[in-house]
């Protein structure tokens, strides 16, 4: 049985290709909760939240989160949502410090384990792992609140590898251009219609996890595949959207449908 039986999407109105009237339908055709849909989780952001989530940013990529102490202007970006698709160097911020931050701006009255928060933002989440000491982008951060980085999901899976094979060779801006031309519809892009179908994968992933502590599936033909490379994204988001039989029966179990 499903503890959770409300969930409130917050939007992202720098990407609307989001389109969450869709992701609502889909969350409601796929488990029994009652949904709402909010404005983003970061408009009219007050001093004290922007400075706290300023102060998560990442500025070394090779070394875990030490807390940073912002300046006024890094205070005063936070408080400006902009676009990301034309920003050629990228702000980095520690996920599990940043959804921190989020969980202390919920309130009280919000923060029972029925109701699930799923944050939509275009700010670049990323995690630290011990296993080859770096950063790594993520797109998802799960638990309560539920971070889903559309920025994220454009940069952390990979791109084909002959992509980045070509793009250190040669490098002027019209080359640049080119190579993107020739792989074109290979990766996602930002205003990519795309999204909109693979933030549902994620969407799945989240409150799967949320609810039975499982994280992820290790095979591509279900919708809870954690994808490293934008071919596989593509293939178990956009092809296949389904699930496996193990995750289709435990979601069988989750709603009462066994």
């Amino acid at each position: 049985m499903l503890k959770t039986s409300r969930i409130i999407l917050y939007d992202e109105p720098t990407v609307p290709q989001i389109q969450l009237k869709k992701l609502e339908e889909f969350i409601i055709d796929t488990f029994p909760v009652k949904i709402e849909i909010r404005d983003n989780f970061f408009h009219n952001s007050n001093q004290n939240m922007c400075e706290k989530i300023a102060s998560t940013r990442i500025f070394d990529l090779r070394k875990p989160f030490k807390i940073h102490t912002p300046s006024t202007e890094e205070i005063q970006i936070e408080t400006q949502n902009k676009d990301m698709s034309n920003k050629e160097e990228m702000t980095l911020y520690d996920g599990f410090e940043f959804q921190k931050i989020i969980s202390e701006f919920i309130s009280k009255n919000e923060s029972d384990e029925s109701t699930l928060h799923i944050i939509f933002t275009n700010k670049l989440t990323c995690t630290f792992d011990e296993s080859d000491f770096r950063y790594h982008a993520r797109s998802l951060i799960g638990s309560n609140p539920i971070i889903i980085s559309t920025t994220g999901i454009i940069e952390a899976p990979a791109k084909p590898k002959q992509y980045y094979i070509d793009m250190m060779t040669d490098i002027t801006k019209e080359r640049i251009n080119e190579i993107k031309e020739k792989y074109k519809g290979e990766f996602l892009e930002y205003n990519d219609s795309r999204i909109s179908e693979i933030i549902k994968g994620y969407i799945l992933q989240a409150v799967m996890y949320y609810e039975t502590g499982d994280a992820f599936c290790e095979s591509k033909e279900c919708r809870l595949y954690n994808a490293h490379w934008q071919k596989d994204l593509f293939y178990s988001q956009l092809k296949n959207k389904k699930l496996c039989n193990k995750h289709q029966e435990n979601l069988k179990k989750l709603i009462n449908q066994v």
